[in-house]
């Protein structure tokens, strides 16, 4: 893909990623964070959903293509500084992370300790299909 100007001016880090905050568009609530490269961004740009750069298997990864929680892109940010995107989304389907939660921070520190304090809404087993080998 072309490098376009808009493109250019996001501070990318030392592995050419900048940090992409999903937020519900309705809520405000934070869904999640994950990592966008350029290609993603575009992507996520010209299809109108979050496609993200997944680190540990080193490829793009189009939210909800095994899940079908897919997020519809409604508004796309740059932070002050250039290095974080925000993205405003519909959650499709309510379920942002694997885990089968609303959303990813779903932990709470209480007495020194990091608690799930929401509720799974769909077991993870019945989201996501393993291949047998």
């Amino acid at each position: 893909m072309t490098e376009k100007n808009w493109l250019s001016q996001v501070k990318w880090n030392a592995d050419g990623l900048v940090p992409a905050i999903a937020q519900d568009a309705k809520t405000g609530r934070v869904l999640m964070m994950a990592w966008m490269n350029a290609e993603a961004l575009e992507l996520t740009l010209k299809e109108q959903r979050a496609i993200y750069y997944s680190r540990s298997r080193q490829k793009l990864w189009r939210k909800g293509e095994e899940s079908g929680h897919v997020q519809r892109l409604f508004d796309l940010r740059l932070d002050c500084d250039g290095d974080c995107v925000l993205m405003q989304v519909e959650q499709i389907g309510g379920i942002a992370c694997h885990t089968g939660r609303e959303h990813c921070f779903f932990y709470q520190l209480q007495n020194d300790e990091w608690t799930p304090v929401e509720e799974v809404r769909k077991d993870p087993a019945a989201i996501y299909h393993k291949e047998e080998k």
